[in-house]
């Protein structure tokens, strides 16, 4: 069995941060978060990397990120077009926001041939995440029958920011550590005695243990994800869209929970007590830098990743 492939979400607009993120660099070096999981991927395993962005950020994403990276691993760009939309839907007059990560994921098809496995482009998932990940993709046979796939779980406590709210997708699993359901937050803030999530723009708030285990999107999927989210995605433009043009997305914890609703899937969730740190804000900047500055000196990470 080859080597998987890392695929990188990098097209999101990062309209909290207020900036193209996934190019911000975060220590003296002028790494970014993404280069640092790169960097963990290909010394796990990985073989080569698929990077999703926007095709107006090719040159500069290029330039900061690519460039350096494809003389150490094999590299490749997709382009998430907002344009491309079935031809029976007709885009909502405004519409400016991507329509989320399952179709990014799906720009992928053509592209993403072997095991593969799908993160953030702004999030630091840890060292482990990585081993674990190609230990369970170079390991397991993809079935016919139904499709196993797997997710790396943070604890939520692990997953907050100090600086406002996050999205995560809660998980219940059962006890063979299987994934049994997944719900997506899109607004979750910690509190004085824990975590809350709403769902009505902060009226109301619901209080959630900060042991919960969440999904920060690190899965390993075969490509015959592809098809089965093709039909997802068929169906979000068909009858989502409609509810909140500008704003709805179609996403992949929510598309994975219904294909676990429907028994289209099996997912195994592959838990890390790793700390998990992300730029969702600004302000989430001087944290970052601090927690990569400290890893450099344990020794996790050389000075500079890509000499």
């Amino acid at each position: 069995m080859g080597k998987p492939t890392l695929v990188i979400l990098a097209a999101g607009m990062g309209s909290r941060y207020g900036g193209l993120k996934q190019i911000d660099p975060i220590d003296e070096s002028g790494h970014k978060i993404i280069d640092f999981s790169i960097y963990d991927a290909m010394n796990a395993g990985f073989g080569k990397v698929v990077f999703i962005i926007k095709k107006e950020h090719e040159a500069d994403f290029r330039a900061c990120i690519g460039d350096a990276v494809s003389k150490h691993i094999e590299v490749e760009y997709v382009f998430q077009d907002m344009e491309d939309v079935p031809e029976w839907f007709t885009i909502p007059q405004g519409r400016v926001k991507p329509w989320g990560t399952t179709h990014a994921l799906m720009c992928c098809k053509n592209v993403v041939k072997e095991p593969f496995a799908v993160i953030n482009a702004d999030d630091y998932y840890g060292k482990s995440a990585y081993t674990t990940l190609v230990d369970f993709l170079t390991t397991h046979e993809e079935k016919k029958d139904l499709p196993g796939y797997a997710m790396v779980g943070y604890e939520l406590k692990n997953t907050l920011t100090d600086k406002g709210s996050v999205a995560r997708g809660l998980c219940v699993t059962d006890g063979a550590g299987y994934l049994t359901e997944i719900v997506e937050r899109t607004k979750i803030i910690k509190t004085e005695t824990g975590a809350a999530y709403t769902e009505d723009d902060g009226e109301t708030w619901t209080p959630v243990s900060v042991d919960t285990l969440v999904s920060m999107n690190m899965w390993a999927f075969y490509p015959s994800i592809f098809t089965q989210l093709e039909a997802a995605l068929e169906d979000f433009f068909a009858s989502q869209v409609e509810d909140n043009p500008m704003k709805a997305e179609c996403l992949i914890p929510t598309e994975v929970g219904r294909l676990l609703e429907n028994k289209k899937a099996a997912v195994q969730v592959l838990s890390s007590r790793d700390k998990w740190f992300g730029v969702t804000y600004q302000e989430d900047k001087p944290y970052v830098k601090q927690s990569i500055q400290e890893l450099k000196k344990q020794g996790v990470y050389p000075h500079k990743l890509w000499e």
